[in-house]
């Protein structure tokens, strides 16, 4: 479909790819705008947010007329744009992606891969899965898919059958890899679970949108899977109870020293 600009790509009728600033690095931010609500998936990076007020003043929108932001889980590239909103906004995320947001635990937020603090904001609504965001029209069902982080989201658009993807899979059955929190076996699990969904098209938060879904999430099931063995064959290179016993002698030690 045809965009205003160069600014906005519309992907279904009222669904749009809204462009940050580019080599920014931050991720793709969607945008929703029911009959009642206008919603943003993903913010990006602080660096884009001029570019995402330019792209929603294309639209004929403000910051304001975002209601709610919702975010796919918590790493800086997809939240750091959050506080350019006004409070009014409602950010809504996993309570698993929340809590790491509440507590700033930079650990997880990955911030200092970007060079940047960590903002404070409030998120004002824990997702869990199954639950439905209806802005008037369309309608968003979030499926938790953990793997990549433990709190990722993907968003189901019920209408158009469109999938938002964050990071938990990318075009061509790319992986987000795995982070602190994150889990192979968890990620195999939620790519399985995305494989049961009726789904035309997923738009991920970086790179081309997929036009060929069930084909690539096989693609990244086989991935995932195939990490499991690859991370086995790694531990029993190294022998880990051999390799890590001074580990566990040291854990033994320091639990005997302040023992009753």
């Amino acid at each position: 479909m045809s965009a205003p600009n160069d600014r906005v790509q519309e992907i279904r009728p009222g669904v749009w790819w809204l462009k940050g600033m580019k080599g920014s690095g931050g991720c793709k931010s969607y945008l929703l705008r029911g009959t009642r609500k206008t919603a943003l998936i993903d913010t990006g990076l602080p660096a884009d947010a001029p570019a995402l007020e330019a792209a929603l003043a294309s639209l004929g929108l403000t910051r304001d007329d975002v209601h709610l932001i919702l975010l796919t889980h918590e790493h800086m590239d997809h939240i750091g744009g959050v506080p350019f909103f006004p409070p009014s906004t409602v950010v809504a995320a996993h309570r698993q992606a929340a809590n790491k947001i509440r507590l700033q635990d930079e650990f997880v937020l990955w911030n200092k891969a970007y060079g940047i603090p960590p903002e404070r904001f409030a998120v004002d609504l824990h997702l869990e899965h199954g639950s439905v965001i209806d802005l008037g029209g369309l309608a968003l069902r979030v499926v938790h898919t953990p793997g990549h982080v433990s709190g990722c989201v993907c968003y189901r658009e019920l209408e158009h059958h469109l999938l938002f993807t964050g990071d938990t899979v990318f075009a061509g059955g790319i992986l987000g890899g795995i982070y602190p929190s994150g889990s192979i076996s968890d990620y195999v699990g939620s790519l399985q679970r995305l494989l049961e969904l009726r789904v035309e098209e997923f738009c991920p938060g970086h790179g081309g949108n997929s036009m060929t879904p069930y084909p690539d999430l096989e693609t990244a099931v086989r991935r995932a899977s195939g990490l499991i063995d690859e991370t086995r064959e790694l531990f029993n290179a190294v022998q880990v109870g051999r390799a890590f016993a001074h580990i566990r002698q040291a854990v033994v030690s320091y639990a005997k020293r302040d023992a009753v």
